[in-house]
């Protein structure tokens, strides 16, 4: 299958124990993860090659992660050195009527440091068919932006694939104004064949929305027809897009959302079946892991949209009943909640 490079910043995770608040901890759970090498970790379980590049500081909890990173499958050998420390995270997991909590400490890490020219692109899209990126590393840092933008172009004079996954975090882009953040998404997302984002995102970069919703006030009832203008707004602004993909995430409580999908080919909108996920063990990464569906559906199934779409949806379903960032299922796993098995019985 094609090889895929997937280019981000990986942090160290801190989260207390189950449902405990900040002030109740006395120690925390640490675990590695990014949204992209959450993605790349995805495509290695599926047997897709893949390598995840970044930028980590050479002391041991660089090694960590690069571990992580390598005992799941996912190609390291690209990965740079440099700068003082790893970004990190704390999570506090939410339940019911009480959202999770996320406090970032990634103020000068490896990759916000990073600077154009520090990554040799010509080696690393040696022989790659797929190149993914987020909205996330552009946010960390002007330096981190730049060389996102010598990605995609590099990629794009080869004739590789180009997603991303638009993931607007409003703790993030604190180098820049509005009008710079939207210069820098504008410009890097129109090098892109595949484009990914909910409703937060596409109006949070670009002012695109659908009428009537907002990510305060869907709830549970989404309609997947509302998005339709969405996705022609998108392919409008951004001509070189094949495919405009929208997740459909209904939040009844922390513990309970509803989860669906939308692919737009310019012509046909394609829709999945909703999902009711109940009692939800770690919604962290569950974009992530829609992304690492979808890549792998669209490689694997590359005339059948729809077949491609459901494999995404299915795969991210199953990432909420996994604690991390990663997902960690196989494709007989995915392929059997899409066959409708989801019974949870004990495979014996």
């Amino acid at each position: 299958m094609s090889k895929v490079v997937t280019f981000g910043e990986i942090m160290l995770r801190l989260a207390p124990q189950g449902f405990l608040r900040f002030s109740q901890a006395n120690n925390f759970d640490a675990i590695y993860g990014g949204g992209e090498s959450n993605v790349a970790v995805s495509l290695a379980n599926y047997g897709v090659p893949v390598d995840f590049v970044t930028r980590l500081p050479k002391n041991d909890i660089g090694a960590c992660a690069m571990m992580e990173m390598r005992k799941r499958g996912v190609g390291v050998d690209k990965i740079v050195y440099g700068g003082d420390r790893l970004g990190i995270y704390f999570l506090e997991t939410g339940a019911v009527s009480r959202g999770s909590k996320v406090i970032y400490d990634r103020a000068h890490s490896a990759i916000a440091e990073i600077e154009s020219g520090m990554i040799d692109w010509d080696a690393v899209f040696e022989g790659v068919e797929w190149f993914h990126w987020t909205g996330i590393t552009p946010a960390i840092s002007q330096g981190a932006a730049d060389v996102c933008l010598e990605a995609v172009k590099k990629a794009s004079t080869k004739g590789i694939t180009i997603s991303t996954d638009l993931n607007y975090r409003a703790k993030l882009w604190q180098y820049c104004n509005e009008a710079h953040r939207e210069s820098v998404m504008t410009e890097l997302t129109s090098y892109c064949d595949i484009v990914l984002g909910n409703e937060e995102d596409a109006e949070m970069h670009f002012g695109i929305k659908p009428e009537g919703i907002t990510v305060q006030t869907q709830g549970h009832d989404v309609k997947a027809e509302a998005f339709l203008s969405v996705c022609q707004q998108m392919m409008k602004k951004f001509p070189r897009a094949k495919k405009v993909i929208t997740t459909l995430r209904g939040s009844i409580s922390a513990s309970h959302n509803t989860w669906a999908g939308v692919l737009y080919d310019g012509k046909t909108m394609y829709q999945t079946r909703q999902y009711q996920i109940t009692d939800i063990v770690d919604r962290v990464g569950g974009g992530d892991s829609f992304m690492g569906g979808l890549i792998y559906g669209l490689l694997k199934y590359p005339e059948d949209d729809q077949n491609a779409l459901d494999f995404a949806v299915a795969a991210s379903c199953l990432k909420h009943t996994i604690k991390g960032d990663a997902n960690l299922v196989t494709v007989a796993e995915v392929e059997k909640l899409m066959g409708g098995d989801a019974s949870g019985r004990v495979a014996r």
